[in-house]
């Protein structure tokens, strides 16, 4: 039987020569300095991740970062010597009538009375209303801690203080029922939130979605038939104004004037951070995906693009006062408006 294996062969390592047959020198061992390395980094945005990113959901909205203490301090001390200013000129007021008349002089201290108890009524309403939009602010960052850990008992006690929250909304009424008989099936602390949302939020959620839709419709007719571009600027602040507002008392918020204005704050940070400041691109990408565009007239389609961008503002609303986070109902997008809104601006463009 014959050995087909190769046998090892020893090989000449022979120095590498010039062309005239000489040998090159070979490169003498030296350290290497750390100014030598080349650091190489990755691309920040991979290519094959460009559709992805493009097709993807908005990121959660994030907390707004606190302001700073020194502002604090400053408001309230300006606001403390202004306060004295007025009490000062007010009992200024009341001394001079007194001296002209002692009638003058008790109807001045009646109205300030009056006016007094006003106020003392306004800053308790605006209090209440910043209280509950932290407290639902609150809810929707412990959702999210309970969905992350698991933890039944903290589910529990959130499950009962957002029962407690919504028990004025008679369109929860059926899910606080069922609710009430299913909670102690349910072990795991995320499947009762998941519960709780399907439950107590998607009435409401139904709700907030026709508003939307109303809220649409009138900005895309009232753009598509207005001559002026300020008309059409001015309609368009007021019907989102007045949308964040009913968005918010409607699922419990009741926000005040200074409530108000800390709730559009939020809304326009949460079209920041989710990148939608620039929605009508994406605005646009969907009316000609769509195919529209090019059956659309330029006051027609102008009016189009301001209704979805109420909706957009509407949809930032919507998950800026949710007491909970979507997770078991699906988010709703610009796409479910969009045929909707065009079909509503055509119809009445043609009648």
């Amino acid at each position: 039987m014959t050995d087909d294996r190769r046998r090892p062969v020893a090989f000449p390592v022979t120095a590498d020569k010039t062309d005239d047959g000489e040998r090159k020198p070979g490169r003498q061992p030296r350290a290497v300095t750390g100014a030598e390395f080349i650091e190489i980094k990755p691309a920040d945005i991979d290519v094959f991740d460009i559709e992805d990113i493009a097709t993807a959901e908005p990121p959660p909205a994030l907390p707004p970062k606190r302001r700073s203490r020194l502002g604090r301090v400053f408001l309230a001390a300006a606001g403390i010597l202004l306060s004295m200013a007025v009490g000062l000129w007010t009992d200024r007021l009341i001394r001079d009538l007194f001296a002209r008349a002692d009638w003058l002089g008790w109807t001045a201290l009646a109205l300030a009375g009056v006016a007094l108890v006003a106020l003392a009524a306004i800053v308790i309403r605006e209090t209440l209303s910043l209280a509950r939009l932290a407290s639902v602010e609150r809810m929707r960052g412990r959702a999210a801690d309970v969905l992350a850990r698991n933890d039944p008992p903290a589910a529990r006690r959130l499950v009962d203080d957002l029962t407690g929250f919504l028990a004025a909304k008679p369109e929860t009424a059926a899910g606080r029922r069922s609710l009430a008989e299913l909670r102690d099936d349910v072990i795991d602390g995320p499947d009762l939130v998941r519960l709780a949302e399907t439950e107590l939020l998607v009435p409401l959620d139904r709700a907030a979605q026709a508003m939307i839709l109303n809220a649409g419709k009138r900005v895309s007719m009232v753009t598509a038939i207005s001559p002026r571009a300020a008309v059409d600027l001015f309609y368009v602040l007021f019907e989102s104004a007045r949308l964040i507002r009913r968005i918010a008392e409607l699922y419990g918020s009741r926000p005040g004037t200074l409530g108000f204005f800390r709730l559009a704050r939020e809304v326009l940070a949460h079209l920041a951070v989710t990148g939608s400041i620039a929605a009508g691109d994406s605005i646009v990408q969907q009316l000609v995906g769509h195919g529209l565009a090019a059956r659309l007239s330029a006051k027609l389609g102008e009016g189009v693009v301001n209704g979805m961008m109420t909706v957009r503002i509407g949809i930032a609303a919507m998950e800026t006062t949710r007491p909970l986070p979507f997770e078991a109902v699906r988010r709703p997008g610009m796409s479910d408006f969009l045929s909707a809104i065009v079909t509503f601006t055509r119809t009445k463009q043609t009648d």
